[in-house]
């Protein structure tokens, strides 16, 4: 068979095969492919599968074009300091091996700097330097290695909503087999044995081996794929057992009917594909419904200032239509396509490309989406309005991503591994014992074992639960991202609060001003400053000043841990510690903050903290199963503050740096693992450090990439509950482990002592997957009801 296939694609090879180090292609086009991916490096590509790739299509004048720079920059999502990133839609992907030599484009053309799948919606993000690859070339490229993508201008700009059929596909094709094969059984289960034997006895078996054929090796193909990578890669995986069943089910039947010992099982056989493929079907609905839930609703707590009337207010972030006036301060992120009107922008767009070195944009620049602006604050129009999904992307992005994930071993990956391993094992094992006791019934109960302990219902549990929690996560507004944080996040031992901004609300402390008078000239330059900072004790104190007039700073500065500097014209301020603005003789037990006017000391406002409702209650709630601890960048004398309000005692840590409270969660991490609660500017190192971070948010865009988690922050007192959901879905888990083990214990009996046929087996095994797709529904709905009451 290898000498008449393509090597690439597979096709069979006709008389017009090309030859190429020693080996066979069905045509030019399939020899230059695997040339490009040899000279490229990607040679493992081939030992992946066997005959991965897709044949290329002819291509030449179809993508002329993308060589009009306003059709391109209608595709781009972004283009910036001479790179492009562009998502398009490539219908060919199919396999794990599409993924791979996508992901791996880099390697075939210098310029593309990284390449993202989204394989279920058959999309892939490019980044590359356009001075190196136009659009035009990438597509070529792409389209000489076999994956064409598919450019429309007309709906480009909405989500492309691009649908994978093949599983209906399979799954009709094994129903139909199923229906048919069981009608043609009937004479056998009815014994009519005048009919049967005399006239259609052979007829009707080989039509049932004729429909069983498809079944076997197209509908369930991915099974055998993903059992065969598994053990090439020497991992024991949940569909090794499922492919084993199947085949042995195929085999056994085959058998029986050449040799004339029976009808064989094939309506076993395409009945446990078609029950199969319905629960895959079942599972991927409800996938897409989550998604679509986690997508879409409100997925990111962040708020943007917009002006109206020379007036500030605050929105929600999804309000932003185009033509607004928006406002971008010092470490936000630029949430939409925006002109810049006002301002000295500074833009780290290191979110989107990877690239750390700050852009500098004049007026009337368009600036992207996913930059974060590093300066003083800035006045857009806005373009469009924002696509929260996008934000999604920028959460998820390898550029500054800690991949938490890959060190940490999932409730079912733990389990799978043994449960394979198991029930291969208990199969064997019974084999061997009726092969010695009575060999006609070994095939059955080999078959009957594989079947019967089926490991779809471990598979479905976990995804179905924590599925099921995240989104009622999202309805309460605690924004996790992504299921692996929250096993994380019920695994926590110790959690760690940062205080300002977090155990403190922006809103009604009491500040005072104490030393020299401030001039109006001073008063303007002072508030202008603070306009462009995100710190909480600075947006407190640009709330409270009475100043009308804002002007363009010449300058901004902002040192993370001590303070803010504006200059404009001939004059200068300085805002923050006392040892900032010059007057470290100063020793306070008291929040403030200090201000010096043209290197000239002027005084301090004071700051009466104000804790945010139900703190007490929450941590009292937290130390009944955690340890609990608190840092704190501000004095000492907020320390005894917080100790008076607090009835039990914690270990607290002021004066800290952000370097300090970052070395104080890897000294936790080295004993237990860690929840860290910051308000995500200070706290962005221990953030990205911690077990799970979670960035607390109040008025203010302060996407967090660092963060594992956005938590509102008028919820913050239900952490607690959270937390307790978190665990107790890990135990709804396990539950459905207990059931699943249990149904699996009482066929296996019945199965290891011959009792059970295979199609009884084949019918129950769906069953139990529903039955724990039904058990973790209810039980998190139960968790959900049960928030709702607290909240």
């Amino acid at each position: 068979m290898s000498s008449s296939t393509c090597y690439h694609c597979g096709d069979v090879c006709d008389n017009n095969e090309v030859l190429f180090d020693s080996k066979r292609f069905c045509c030019n086009g399939c020899k230059s492919v695997y040339q490009i991916l040899i000279d490229g490096g990607l040679d493992s590509f081939y030992e992946m599968e066997s005959n991965p790739g897709i044949s290329p299509h002819e291509t030449s004048g179809k993508f002329d074009f993308l060589e009009n720079q306003e059709v391109v920059q209608k595709l781009l999502d972004f283009d910036e300091g001479g790179v492009q990133v562009i998502q398009l839609h490539i219908p060919n992907m199919h396999c794990s091996s599409c993924i791979w030599v996508l992901e791996n484009l880099g390697k075939l053309h210098i310029a593309i700097k990284s390449s993202q799948v989204d394989f279920p919606k058959k999309q892939a993000r490019f980044t590359y330097d356009k001075e190196n690859l136009s659009l035009k070339e990438l597509a070529l490229l792409l389209s000489t290695i076999g994956y064409e993508p598919v450019i429309t201008l007309e709906d480009y700009s909405k989500t492309s909503k691009t649908t994978n059929n093949s599983l209906i596909y399979k799954l009709g094709v094994a129903g139909f087999a199923f229906g048919n094969v069981m009608l043609l059984s009937f004479p056998e289960y009815f014994e009519v044995e005048e009919f049967w034997l005399d006239r259609y006895k052979l007829f009707f078996r080989w039509l049932m081996f004729a429909f069983s054929l498809p079944v076997v090796f197209y509908a369930a193909q991915d099974y055998f794929k993903s059992a065969f990578k598994g053990l090439k890669s020497s991992v024991l995986n949940i569909d090794v057992p499922i492919a084993l069943g199947i085949l042995t089910l195929f085999v056994r039947s085959t058998v029986d009917i050449v040799f004339d010992l029976g009808s064989g099982f094939f309506d076993s056989l395409t009945g446990l594909v078609f029950f199969l493929l319905v629960g895959r079907f079942f599972q991927q609905k409800t996938y897409a419904h989550l998604s679509f839930e986690r997508d879409y609703k409100s997925y990111f707590p962040i708020a943007i200032t917009r002006i109206v009337d020379e007036n500030e207010e605050t929105i929600e972030i999804h309000k932003i239509n185009r033509g607004d006036r928006i406002l971008v301060r010092n470490q936000e992120i630029i949430p939409v396509d925006a002109i810049l009107l006002k301002g000295y922008a500074q833009v780290d767009y290191s979110f989107v490309t990877g690239e750390s070195e700050p852009l500098k944009r004049k007026l009337g620049d368009k600036l992207f989406a996913g930059g974060r602006q590093i300066g003083g604050v800035l006045e857009l129009e806005v373009l469009k309005s924002v696509s929260q999904s996008y934000l999604t992307q920028l959460w998820s992005n390898k550029a500054f991503s800690k991949n938490k994930a890959s060190s940490f071993q999932t409730l079912t990956d733990a389990l799978s591994k043994r449960f394979t391993l198991a029930v291969l094992t208990i199969a064997f094992l019974a084999t061997g014992f009726w092969l010695w006791h009575d060999p006609s019934k070994a095939l059955n109960v080999f078959t009957a074992v594989l079947i019967i302990a089926c490991p779809c219902a471990i598979a479905l549990a976990a995804p179905f639960t924590l599925g099921n929690v995240l989104r009622i996560f999202g309805r309460f507004k605690f924004y996790v991202k992504d299921t692996n944080t929250l096993e994380r996040l019920a695994r926590i031992q110790t959690i760690v609060f940062d205080k300002t901004g977090t155990l403190t609300s922006n809103n009604g402390s009491a500040i005072t001003y104490e030393g020299m008078q401030l001039t109006e000239e001073e008063k303007v330059l002072l508030k202008t400053t603070l306009r462009g900072s995100n710190h909480p004790l600075s947006r407190e104190l640009y709330g409270i000043l009475k100043s009308n007039q804002i002007e363009t700073l010449d300058e901004f500065v902002e040192r993370t841990g001590k303070g803010l500097e504006g200059k404009l014209g001939e004059h200068s301020v300085k805002i923050g510690s006392a040892a900032y603005v010059g007057n470290s003789d100063y020793n306070s037990l008291e929040t403030t903050v200090h201000v010096a006017a043209d290197e000239n000391y002027k005084g301090r406002f004071v700051f009466k903290s104000q804790f945010r409702n139900g703190i007490v209650n929450l941590l009292q709630n937290l130390r009944q199963n955690y340890s609990v601890a608190i840092l704190s960048g501000d004095n000492k004398g907020e320390k005894n503050k917080l100790a008076q309000l607090l009835p039990f005692q914690l270990p607290m840590l002021f004066e800290q740096k952000p370097e300090d409270k970052l070395e104080f969660i890897e000294s936790l991490q080295r004993k237990a693992k860690v929840l860290m609660v910051g308000d995500g500017l200070n706290d962005a190192g221990a953030l990205a450090q911690s077990d799970v971070g979670v960035a607390v948010a109040e008025n203010v865009n302060v996407f967090s990439p660092a963060s594992d988690a956005i938590l509102e922050a008028s919820k913050l007192n239900q952490l607690a509950s959270f937390l307790a959901i978190a665990r107790q879905s890990i135990k709804v888990i396990k539950a459905c482990f207990l059931l699943s083990l249990g149904y699996n214990l009482i066929g296996l009996y019945f199965a290891v002592t011959g009792q059970l046929q295979p199609v009884i087996a084949a019918i129950l095994m769906p069953l139990s997957s529903i039955s724990i797709v039904v058990l973790a529904t209810l039980t998190t709905n139960i968790l959900g009801r049960k928030l709702a009451t607290k909240t």
